[in-house]
């Protein structure tokens, strides 16, 4: 009989271990397939405009800058201008705001364990608005210098997460249903602020551009320093979200299966915190507030490779990239050469998914 146990053990791990191969199998098959697509979007991001360019124009100025290919031609230094200076470096900013919005949609669905949670759920977005439509108004933050408008939205959404960290203790242990209420609550209160802000502002003009920059916008994307600290912010919360994804798990299957394994939950809420915190305060800053990114691209990575987060993150990041950068070619282009604020794309993408969420659950 122990004989037959001990085998009926290795039985059971050999089918577990073949269910892992197979599950990181498929996941580095969607990694693949979707790195792919995300470069097709780049480079279609970067051809398509409100200004013809083809595809050999296109690819002769990348391949000048990466390659030190020569660039000839009449309308070269236009071209130039156009397709490096202002294209690129949107196209670069959009996959990397579209990827950080999945990588906090997946981490504020761990939070509050919560497959409807988004990036915006627990207020850090409105604290983040909050203190860029300060510094965009009043002109709050001066002591940042040319970084003014992320350093007060950062600030902005790091009191944002101490009200709501602080909130969320005075009851006791945190928990997810505390951190979900005292997120909405603190959210509410700081969109209100936000709003009063606006109203308070001698500035149409400034009032109107707070309001379209709110809604979503990716003119900020330059060759500068805010959006490379974009980048280093969102992979180095990736590989360590990553790294930490059987943590991740553990949590998303409940308090008591953390404390099992020897994990903290409230420590590892309050990390999960901090790295949302930056998170979304990077990506307000540069690009306003876009919504429904981080709710509906965790559920399709899920779909696609399972609930092991250190398999989902990279495909949900992938997959936001290439999202974002399609609906930022719908916002230059469907009204050219007026600019649809890229929060209204993602919203209508976004809205209808939801509902269809939520028909699935009830019917469930």
């Amino acid at each position: 009989m122990l004989h037959t146990a001990r085998k009926q053990r290795g039985t059971h791990t050999s089918f577990h271990e073949l269910g892992l191969n197979t599950s990181r199998r498929r996941a580095i098959n969607w990694t693949l397939a979707l790195s792919v697509v995300l470069l097709f979007s780049m480079f279609c991001g970067v051809l398509i405009g409100a200004t013809g360019t083809s595809a050999t124009s296109t690819w002769t100025v990348i391949s000048h800058h990466l390659f030190g290919s020569p660039l000839n031609g009449a309308h070269a230094v236009s071209l130039d201008a156009i397709i490096w200076d202002i294209r690129t470096p949107r196209v670069m900013l959009a996959a990397a705001v579209g990827a950080g919005l999945a990588i906090a949609g997946a981490i504020m669905q761990v939070l509050v364990r919560n497959m409807l949670a988004d990036p915006y759920i627990l207020g850090v977005n409105s604290g983040a608005s909050c203190g860029a439509a300060a510094a965009l108004l009043f002109g709050v933050g001066a002591g940042f210098g040319d970084y003014a408008l992320q350093g007060s939205a950062f600030l902005g959404a790091l009191v944002a997460s101490a009200l709501i960290f602080f909130v969320a203790k005075s009851a006791g242990r945190i928990s997810s249903t505390r951190l979900l209420m005292s997120g909405v609550t603190i959210g509410y209160m700081l969109s209100a602020a936000t709003s009063f802000l606006i109203f308070s502002s001698d500035s149409a003009e400034g009032s109107r551009s707070v309001m379209f920059w709110l809604l979503g916008s990716l003119g900020l994307a330059a060759w500068n320093g805010p959006m490379a600290i974009i980048f280093i912010i969102v992979g180095l919360t990736l590989a360590l979200l990553m790294l930490m994804g059987p943590q991740l798990d553990a949590l998303n299957s409940g308090d008591e299966t953390a404390l099992t394994l020897g994990i903290s939950p409230d420590r590892l809420r309050i990390f999960l915190l901090i790295a949302s915190c930056l998170l979304v305060g990077s990506i307000v800053a540069m690009a306003g507030s876009i919504g429904f990114i981080g709710l509906v691209i965790p559920h399709l990575a899920r779909r696609l490779v399972g609930g092991k987060h250190r398999l989902m993150l990279p495909i949900s990041a992938i997959m936001g990239a290439i999202l974002l950068i399609w609906a930022d070619i719908a916002a230059r282009t469907l009204l050219a050469p007026q600019e649809i604020p890229i929060g209204i794309i993602t919203a209508l993408i976004g809205a209808p998914f939801l509902l269809i969420l939520v028909r699935r659950m009830h019917s469930a």
